[in-house]
């Protein structure tokens, strides 16, 4: 089985100029089939209620792996997802809870990504852009890629697993891991350079 491999092409403090060059990398290649999925963690309750208003088809969760040990009947839903029009907004419960994610899946490229940018530049967050196709570059010796041609922003985040907060937003280039370092690594940078960047880290593994 194939899997992504995403070289970090831009670094900012700025989430407006993340998202901005996130979009120019999507012009490069094939939107008919592309899709975009956020995530955000929210620490406290007035975050959740802001990203309730905000996000108000989104659906919260909990990922406290003790919390489904101590009562894995969830009688909040919380561990499976709450949509935002059921989500309690009690403070008391939410404070209970903490920390929620918000997220939305698959959702219509250019639908979320302003208002979701408003919410979660001060958290760790994702934005992330499927389905998208890279184009053949035969001068480069670059071959089509559909499977794995994605493009993500990590807000405050140091890896795709958002397991690790820093300051500053990335903006990550996906392509197919399994042709080789030397290709993978070319592929991400010609990518960068239709938008005037260059690959400045190493790839972080799926």
């Amino acid at each position: 089985m194939s899997v992504d491999v995403a070289y970090p092409i831009f670094r900012t403090d700025d989430p407006a100029s993340a998202l901005q060059v996130a979009r120019q990398l999507l012009k490069v290649g094939d939107q008919q089939h592309a899709c975009v999925s956020v995530d955000v963690e929210l620490r406290t309750v007035e975050d959740v209620l802001h990203a309730w208003r905000a996000l108000p088809d989104a659906w919260f969760r909990k990922e406290d792996t003790e919390d489904w040990v101590r009562d894995p009947s969830d009688p909040t839903g919380l561990h499976v997802g709450v949509h935002a029009p059921q989500l309690s907004t009690d403070p008391a419960f939410l404070l209970a809870h903490l920390p929620l994610w918000a997220s939305m899946l698959d959702q219509p490229v250019g639908s979320i990504e302003d208002r979701f940018t408003a919410v979660a530049s001060r958290h760790v967050a994702e934005i992330r852009w499927s389905c998208l196709g890279w184009p053949k570059v035969p001068e480069r010796g670059l071959y089509a890629e559909f499977k794995h041609a994605e493009v993500s922003v990590l807000f405050n985040a140091a890896t795709r697993e958002l397991d690790e907060r820093i300051d500053g937003h990335t903006v990550l280039v996906h392509v197919r891991r399994g042709n080789g370092d030397e290709y993978e690594e070319r592929h991400a940078s010609w990518l960068a350079e239709q938008t005037g960047q260059t690959v400045i880290g190493p790839p972080q593994p799926c």
